[in-house]
């Protein structure tokens, strides 16, 4: 007989959604159980850059930035189309400021903005120039005491030697290490410390982007007293009289009946490594790769699908996409790099095997890798090939291939970058078709030379220009390639994590065939299907509706107003 564990709300799963659901809740007095099945708690959410959308955040209008809901929604009808859904789409502008404003007052969750951040699609109407992005602020890791030994290692592909670097003015000093003492200084700072940490704990304890957000709610949850338990996989939900009340998790004790007097909270992190459901959903025609955690199975869908749950495939698409290389590490594995940085820095383009442009590189990680998807004939590999200088690669990077002052050699004779001396040379080493990659670095330098990109119009919107170079004249994003030798990497279609999800009300509450609730079961993060309807209108659209309605799940469960 299984033992016994009581509380009023069980979460399953620890990443935003979930420790978003478990801290509202324990804030108005719930007793919670967070029950994480891998030995670490933060789920993908660790693992990424950490940034929320949260239109009309309380920072945003400190600063002067004040606009009112229908800016937003306007720019969500028009990018969501058919997939827009009003009633999700309202609650989540509706909840998210107050989300924001609850755990900046109540809880260890600071904010830092991202004022200067775009929206993808500055020519739609109701498009943001800044205010809608919010960032948890640095957290010290020495803070959460024991819980530490518990909190996820950030990826190694994305930091340096262990060591997390948030966008902004801590990665523009990275960038300009060697320019300016003012950086200079400031890396030397970070280094040091980060240097005594590994020599001390074994790991970095400045924790930012995502890792500062997971460290800064788990500090919260074990503020208020949460049940946070690791190891604990759920394997069955509970009823009585139609009503989820509990569930079944399997743990190194052996399994426990957990009864929820308010419901359970799935929040299990998507379906990434589910294969059978990828096979079903994803493209058929190549390779993908995943920058979700190993433990992103599917498991949230498949408990629901058990009491009558629906899974919403009718997105725009299933995945959140992102390109992304393969990189040889010496110890025989492959790590995993995702392309968000050099894309749009002036003097890289992308091709084809064919050797043709497909798509504005500097447009979102999302519509690259649609556009990739579009352009490969079928029956092709699907993969496109990133190519620049060496003078670009050592002023920006190119890849997991840090700028000047780190060595590219390696990462040469790996086989990770190819280079030549000649565009011919270049082309023949990655098996791009030599005369057409020829004709089109000669078409694009004949306009890049006076910062112009016809083609694609790079450059041509807020979103593309506040990630280019400003120094670079006339445009910030188009510069010609032109002087050797010539690098390209190879970047297959990756995704951060998956849209297509349960299909749930504007409370987070999972719906049935008929589109009743059922009672006592919310799911909120990658377990519910993306209130974006499969699109990617800014960054930070996957964790900003994770917190939102991890908030109002943990609102509703605990019967008070959002």
């Amino acid at each position: 007989m299984n033992s016994r564990l009581d509380c009023d709300l069980l979460v399953i799963g620890s990443g935003a959604g979930g420790l978003s659901a478990a801290v509202t809740a324990a804030s108005h007095g719930l007793k919670v159980i967070v029950a994480e099945k891998a030995a670490v708690f933060g789920g993908t959410t660790a693992l990424s850059g950490g940034w929320m959308w949260v239109p009309r955040n309380p920072l945003a209008q400190r600063a002067g930035l004040v606009e009112d809901i229908d800016a937003p929604l306007a720019y969500l009808k028009a990018v969501l189309g058919n997939n827009f859904n009003s009633a999700r789409v309202e609650g989540f502008l509706e909840a998210a400021p107050k989300m924001v404003a609850f755990f900046a007052a109540k809880t260890a969750l600071q904010f830092e903005d991202g004022n200067r951040i775009s929206d993808t699609y500055g020519r739609l109407e109701g498009a943001g120039t800044g205010g809608r992005s919010v960032i948890a602020a640095p957290f010290d890791a020495r803070q959460l005491g024991g819980l530490v030994k518990r909190l996820r290692l950030p990826l190694r592909e994305t930091t340096f030697m262990g060591m997390t670097i948030q966008a902004g003015s801590d990665l523009g000093a990275f960038m300009n290490v060697t320019r300016s003492p003012k950086a200079f200084a400031h890396v030397s700072r970070r280094f040091a410390r980060h240097l005594r940490d590994l020599a001390v704990h074994r790991r970095s304890m400045q924790l930012r982007n995502g890792l500062a957000l997971v460290g800064r709610l788990l500090k919260s949850a074990d503020n208020l007293g949460v049940d946070l338990r690791t190891l604990c996989s759920a394997v069955a939900l509970l009823r009585d009289a139609g009503m989820v009340t509990g569930a079944t998790l399997d743990t190194p004790d052996g399994k426990i009946d957990v009864q929820a007097r308010r419901g359970v909270v799935l929040a299990t992190g998507g379906f990434g490594h589910d294969h059978a459901r990828r096979a079903a959903l994803f493209p058929a025609n190549g390779e993908h790769l995943t920058l979700a955690v190993e433990t992103a199975t599917g498991d949230g869908l498949r408990l629901a699908e058990t009491v009558g749950g629906v899974v919403d495939d009718t997105l725009a698409a299933p995945g959140a996409w992102c390109p992304v290389s393969k990189v040889p590490f010496g110890d025989g594995t492959t790590g995993r790099f995702p392309h968000i940085i050099e894309r749009n820095k002036p003097g890289i383009i992308a091709v084809l095997a064919n050797g043709k442009r497909f798509c504005n590189e500097g447009n979102g990680y999302h519509d690259y890798v649609e556009a990739m998807l579009h352009a490969v004939p079928a029956g092709q590999e699907v993969a496109s090939w990133l190519i620049c200088t060496r003078a670009f690669q050592r002023r920006y990077g190119l890849g997991i291939a840090r700028p000047v002052p780190l060595p590219v050699a390696p990462y040469i004779r790996s086989g990770y970058i190819k280079a030549g001396n000649t565009i011919a040379e270049l082309a023949k080493a990655c098996g791009i078709d030599p005369d057409g990659l020829t004709a089109t670095i000669e078409a694009y330098n004949s306009h890049a030379r006076h910062g112009l990109d016809p083609l694609f119009d790079r450059g041509g919107t807020p979103y593309n220009r506040q990630s280019g170079d400003p120094a670079q004249k006339p445009n910030p994003c188009v510069a010609p390639i032109e002087s050797g030798p010539f690098y390209a990497v190879k970047v297959f279609p990756g995704s951060f994590g998956t849209f297509a999800g349960l299909k749930t009300d504007a409370h987070a509450r999972v719906l049935d065939h008929s589109g009743a609730v059922i009672a006592g079961l919310y799911a909120v993060g990658t377990d519910m299907a993306s209130v974006m309807g499969g699109h990617y209108p800014a960054g930070g659209i996957n964790i900003g509706p994770a917190m939102a309605f991890g908030y109002i799940a943990g609102c509703d469960a605990a019967k008070v107003a959002i």
